[in-house]
Formats: structure tokens, sequence, C-alpha cells
């Protein structure tokens, strides 16, 4: 668990809640069923196969060509990725210290990568569970501080929140385009599942590590059990932070650094006018909160128009921001947190929280970096250049792979895009190519005797078609992970069919 919670998941996600609501929690739906499914089929094979990466399983079942074009998609995600837990913590110095986000990013970048090279996984290991431990603990502290500030009870909290359209964490009406429902949940997130902890070199790399199949098998079914609760408590955070600036002033754009700029070249002093207008809408609702029969309808109506008139005043000033800096778009969700911590929290807990984001931070990008240099290792150079070297070469080989993933990482993170909230943008990023990656070791599974080539072609074919959707449909990027399986093990499971009618005729 605490390789996943990168600074993106304590960041980003009360940010997402505070933009969309609970409903984030139904992309882990399918992860406890995931966690099943693989305990009971991929970590026996695992183990038995003795493989060092779970690409090189691939090239036992079909040959070199499945695994280096497996490991090679991997490798394309997970590097982004980690260019992007990178960049999630920078924004934490940038905004407390005034840093410059460049040298934030590079610094980061260079200590993460620094001891991961020098203590390998078994530094990553101990690292992670001591970081795990201050994370848990300071979200859970932040939790307790907003409730003792909130002058209502938890009731009342969930009630506003309610009307205001947040407490939404299950939603059973199916559509393709919507990214969060129960349906896309339990089928799109069980697949993703599936393939992050299945075939993700990050994740895989925990269970060949492990001391016997029993104990990779707990690891999972517990990750299972706490995983979506986690989740739930960082997105009640969220709404907790949500309601709790329904009662405080909030700033009209989150993101300082950036909204400072766009102030000083505002002349017309447009951004000063949404400002006070802001303060004019929250001293109404602060009237309106002060009523104790904020529960009648006609309260409630007007509490939800004053909502969506701040909604509304808050995107014409990221319209105005935008035009003022000269970019296509602004957001400023991932700052809400990190926002509200520096605004309100004790000074003490303010050090603590950031070490907390800090510590998720390093934990997810070391996790990155071992197995992107393991697969470059043993699935590219072993397999490719290098192949009867001793242990000890390999693992001097793995530290300087190491070294230039994590050059590698930070120029991704250099170039990172912010037009999606975080935690969207690296699930969206995985979706892209997990679908493909899923299906060739579900085929590798099943249908086997489809062959090398064929599962080569299937495996194009699905990125081509997932890419397509992505650029051109608005369907949920969840489904994409089905989509891809389906489309890889489908086609093999044809093949295989075609050659048995055709041995029998």
């Amino acid at each position: 668990m605490a390789t996943q919670a990168s600074a993106i998941t304590f960041l980003s996600t009360p940010g997402q809640a505070y933009e969309d609501g609970l409903r984030f929690v139904q992309f882990y739906f399918g992860l406890p069923l995931a966690m099943v499914i693989l305990s009971v089929t991929l970590v026996p094979s695992f183990v038995r196969s003795g493989v060092f990466t779970a690409f090189e399983f691939l090239e036992k079942k079909f040959d070199h060509r499945v695994r280096a074009l497996t490991a090679f998609l991997f490798l394309v995600q997970r590097g982004l990725a980690a260019g992007i837990t990178i960049y999630a913590p920078a924004i934490i110095f940038t905004t407390v210290l005034n840093w410059d986000l460049t040298f934030t990013i590079i610094g980061i970048g260079g200590f993460v990568t620094l001891y991961s090279i020098s203590g390998g996984s078994a530094a990553v290991a101990v690292t992670q569970q001591q970081q795990m431990a201050v994370m848990m603990g300071g979200m859970l502290l932040a939790a307790g501080l907003i409730i003792y500030q909130l002058p209502v009870d938890l009731n009342q909290t969930f009630e506003i929140a309610g009307i205001l359209g947040k407490v939404n964490p299950i939603d059973f009406k199916f559509n393709w385009s919507d990214r969060y429902n129960f349906w896309s949940g339990i089928t799109g997130g069980l697949f993703l599942a599936l393939a992050y902890f299945g075939t993700d070199q990050s994740q895989v790399a925990r269970y060949l590590s492990g001391k016997s199949e029993g104990e990779i098998k707990t690891g999972l079914m517990m990750n299972g059990l706490f995983k979506v609760p986690m989740q739930f408590l960082i997105l009640c955070v969220g709404l907790l932070v949500f309601v709790f600036y329904q009662f405080n002033p909030s700033p009209i754009h989150f993101n300082r650094t950036q909204y400072a700029i766009a102030k000083e070249k505002d002349r017309n002093e447009t951004l000063i006018k949404y400002e006070h207008q802001l303060a004019g809408l929250q001293n109404e609702r602060n009237i309106l909160l002060g009523n104790k029969e904020i529960g009648t309808e006609e309260n409630k109506a007007q509490l939800l128009k004053i909502y969506n008139q701040e909604k509304k005043l808050r995107n014409q000033a990221k319209q105005e921001i935008s035009s003022l800096l000269g970019v296509k778009e602004v957001k400023d969700t991932d700052y809400v947190f990190i926002s509200f911590i520096l605004d309100y929290m004790p000074k003490g807990v303010i050090g603590l929280l950031i070490a907390m984001i800090l510590c998720a931070g390093m934990s997810s990008t070391a996790s990155e970096l071992n197995a992107l240099a393991g697969t470059t290792a043993m699935d590219f150079y072993r397999r490719y250049f290098k192949k009867n070297s001793n242990d000890e070469y390999y693992v001097i080989m793995c530290k300087i792979f190491t070294f230039l993933w994590g050059i590698l990482a930070i120029l991704f993170a250099l170039l990172a895009s912010r037009s999606e909230n975080l935690i969207q943008a690296v699930n969206i990023l995985g979706s892209l190519f997990y679908g493909t990656i899923l299906g060739i070791f579900v085929s590798a599974f099943y249908f086997k005797n489809a062959g090398g080539l064929i599962i080569l072609i299937a495996a194009c074919l699905s990125q081509a078609l997932i890419i397509t959707l992505f650029l051109v449909s608005d369907i949920g990027f969840l489904w994409y992970n089905m989509i891809g399986c389906l489309v890889v093990s489908g086609i093999a499971g044809l093949t295989v069919s075609f050659k048995k009618i055709k041995s029998h005729s």
C-alpha cells in the first residue's frame, strides 16, 4: 500500500473530493475482487516460474518479442508516471517556500534517485514502511483537527455536503462517458487493478521479494481489505475541507503562485472585482448557515444557489487567469489541501502533513525507479546485450539504470502538464496501457497456443484502438482497461479456436 500511495494520493485526492465529492471511491470497487483472482491464479505461477520480472514470464509462454513489447509498454507508461509522482511533491515546496519549480523537481528527484541507487530494493522496502506510518498518522490527525474546528457536528457536516451534491459515493446509473460510477468501478476498475497488481513490475517486484507464496497472498488480501477504506478516508478529508470552506473564507484560486503572477498582469483589476464578489457570496452564506433552520427546503435551495454562483465565479476567474498567463487552461484542485493546511492547521501539524506528502512522493517514486531499472536490466540488457555475466554485474547495471531512469523521470516531471487533476492524470495514463498489457498476460494463461506473432499483432491493434478512443471519444477512461484486455485476449482466443477447428477438419 505504501508503494501505491504517492504524494498524488494525499495531495490530489482531497482536491478531487472538494471538486467532485466522494464518487471517486468507486474507482476502487473492483480492487478486492482483483486481489482474490490474482492470489488464486497469477501469484502461484510467478512463484513457480522463478522469474525476476513479470515480463520474463511471457517469454516462457510465447517468445522474446512479446516479452520485449510488453516490457516496452510498461517502461513508457511507468516512466511517465514516475515524472508525475516527482512533480506532485514539488508543488508543495513551491507553495510553502516559494521555491523555483525546476530547482525543486531536480532536488526531490535527485534525492530519491540517490537513495534508491545506494540501498536498492531493501532501502525502498524499509523506507516505505516508515513512510506509510507517517502518511496515515498525518491524514488521521488532519481529519480530527478539521472536525474539531468545524462549528457543526458530523451529521450536519454531511447534510451540508449532501445539499451541495458532494455525498455521492455510489452511482448505479450506467453511462459510458461517466468516469466514476458503480459499473465502471466494478468492471473497468477490476481490469485496471488486475493489470496494475498483476503485470506492473513496481508491484510484481513486491511478490518476487516475498519470503513465501503464503506471505505474498496475505499481503495482497490485506491490500484488498484496506485500500478502499483508506481511499474513502482520504476523500472524506477532502469533503471535510469543502464543508470547512463553507464556513470560512477561501481564496478564489488555490494556486497562490499562479494567482499572484496573474494578478500582477491584471491591469483592469478584474481579479480584484471577482475577489469582492466572492467575499459577498461568502458573507451571504455565513448568514444563511448561521440559521439553525438550514434543513428547510427554502434554505437548502438558497445554499445551493450561492454555491452555484460561487462555482461560476471561480470558473470566470480561471478563464481570466488563463487569458492573463497566456495558457489554455488552469486547474487548482491539486492545491486545495495544501492551501488549507497552510492557512488553518497549527504550525507543528503543518510540518507533519508536509512531511507526510513528501514521504508518499519519495516512497512511490523510489519503487517506480526500482521497477524501471529492474525491467531495463533484465528484460532488455541481459536478454539482448549481456546474457552470461554474474549477479554482481547485473546489480551494478541496475544501479546505473536507476540513475538513468531518475534523470528521465526528472525530465518528465519538468514537462508535466496539469490539464487534469493529478490523481486522474496518473490513472488515465495507466489506463492507456494497462488493458493491452493485461490482455497479453491473460492470453499467456489461457491462449498460449495462439503464438507470439498473433499476440504481437493483437497488442498493436489494441493499443492503436485505445489511443484512438482516448483522442476522439468521450468513453470514461476506466473502460479502456477492459476494452484493451478483451481485444487482445479475444483475438488470441479466436485464433486458438480457429486452429482447433482447422486441425479437426
